[in-house]
């Protein structure tokens, strides 16, 4: 039911003006799902409440409530002579809504509560659809779904999570937004955080890394009521610069199960590193910072190493906020391993001297669909130096893309491996004291593959000209026909 009404709300936003693209369809989606899912949140607190003999206070004043304004009901039926719609909807949602939910910033007790959560989303957006019709139509289709049991909160997540996937294949901004499910679960596999550890992501976007942290932390022993709170409330932070992104990752790990997600509006990289303290740092950090974005020059004044690259200095925040012993799973550029400009060379120095590299995953392209550019996931922990490093490179027999993506098989045997750092066809170890200490170059071909190029058989050749020939011809003559 849920993956058909996604479906619907969709052809109802493509058909309006004031949405575009996929991005417009997610953000939209979005405040709507976000008002359902509060109203369905706060009945289960009332009910709650109701049981252990207390009385719940609701967070929004009854004009405001999704029953009131969004669905009023007649016995179990939409109430057409109350539910507004088409101008008077767009007037009631642009003027009188919108301003209400944004004042709860102002008003609420504290950042961690869901009233603050309310107030910083609805400060980041709009009603974008320009027709009140439209915008009833989704309301309707919104108003069926349930977010009550545990199975359809875990559709609901699951879904959620494909409607980013597709955002982050619509285009360039977008893909910012995602890391593809299997490498950001078997990143956190690695890493392992566990219940009383704090989890970092300061390019939190669509708050992947956050999600997939909490679903391993549930899964790894039975909760007790101290592990949910927690869990809850001091578990999972991040930081994301990008309003949209900051939105949905917010939504993401609400619909997860997170009430008040721990996650600022900020550009994470205008904080000065010598302003972190003890009391800043984190025993987790997984992310998947920009890369190829360019930062000012009062920016880079903020870390001793300048450089303009986003992943740079991101790296460098990381490895500042960790705390002594604590783990991170990043994944950069594999040109960082390479590079010869001073900013890359003094950066893998610091990396190799105030951490322990000790796994390095080699990816091939196509990872990130649409992307184009290969990259590796750095595995450290900080304190102590680096001695050994252990490669594994990842080589498919097929290659990956949108149609095609990575899935968690793929990963298996680097998982298998990773736990006793193994050599095989595939992976191997290099001694840091190997590492030439001029240029710190990490970017060590696999010893155990045969790198001489391999060359197709003349016949093979011949036969693929005459096929694409006859390809080509077939084509050229439905153009004719056409004409």
């Amino acid at each position: 039911m849920f993956e058909q009404t996604f479906k619907n709300i969709d052809d109802i936003l493509w058909k309006d003006a004031g949405c575009s693209s996929e991005l417009d369809y997610v953000e939209q989606t979005s405040w709507i799902l976000f008002l359902k899912y509060l109203d369905d949140y706060e009945k289960d607190k009332k009910a709650a409440a109701e049981l252990s003999g207390k009385t719940y206070s609701n967070i929004l004043s009854p004009q405001f409530r999704w029953d009131n304004w969004a669905a009023p009901k007649n016995n179990g039926k939409l109430d057409h002579h109350k539910a507004l719609s088409g101008d008077d909807l767009k007037e009631f949602v642009d003027n009188k809504l919108f301003p209400y939910l944004r004042k709860f910033k102002t008003s609420a007790e504290s950042a961690n509560t869901i009233e603050y959560k309310i107030g910083e989303i609805f400060s980041e957006l709009k009603n974008k659809l320009q027709s009140g019709y439209n915008l009833r139509e989704v309301i309707n289709l919104v108003d069926e779904l349930r977010f009550r049991t545990h199975a359809e909160k875990h559709e609901m997540s699951h879904l959620y999570g494909d409607k980013i996937k597709n955002m982050g294949n619509a285009g360039r901004n977008g893909g910012e937004y995602y890391t593809p499910r299997p490498l950001i679960k078997t990143i956190v596999k690695v890493v392992a955080p566990s219940i009383g550890n704090k989890v970092y992501d300061g390019a939190v976007g669509s708050a992947g890394f956050l999600v997939e942290s909490y679903e391993f932390m549930k899964a790894s022993k039975t909760l007790s009521t101290k592990d949910v709170n927690t869990l809850q409330k001091s578990t999972f932070y991040g930081k994301e610069k990008k309003s949209l992104a900051y939105i949905i990752g917010i939504m993401n790990m609400i619909l997860h199960g997170i009430e008040a997600p721990n996650i600022i509006h900020t550009n994470t990289l205008s904080e000065n590193l010598d302003d972190i303290q003890e009391k800043d740092r984190y025993d987790i950090v997984v992310a998947n910072p920009p890369f190829g974005g360019k930062e000012r020059s009062e920016v880079q004044q903020n870390f001793p190493i300048k450089t303009s690259e986003t992943a740079f200095l991101f790296l460098q925040h990381f490895i500042k906020i960790l705390k002594a012993g604590g783990r991170a799973g990043i994944v950069i550029k594999n040109t960082f391993l390479s590079n010869t400009d001073n900013a890359s060379v003094s950066l893998r120095k610091q990396l190799l001297e105030s951490c322990n590299l000790h796994t390095v995953l080699d990816l091939p392209g196509g990872v990130f669909a649409g992307a184009g550019v290969k990259t590796v996931v750095l595995f450290f922990e900080k304190g102590v130096p680096t001695r050994k490093i252990w490669f594994y490179q990842l080589n498919l027999a097929r290659n990956l893309g949108k149609t095609n993506p990575l899935n968690e098989n793929d990963l298996s045997e680097f998982l298998q491996l990773q736990k006793t750092k193994a050599d095989s066809e595939n992976s191997w170890s290099v001694k840091v004291e190997d590492v030439d200490k001029t240029t710190y170059d990490l970017s060590v071909k696999n010893p155990n593959k045969n790198h001489v190029t391999k060359l197709r058989d003349p016949h093979e050749i011949l036969d693929e000209m005459n096929r694409l020939d006859k390809e080509s011809a077939a084509v050229l003559g439905r153009i004719r026909g056409l004409l």
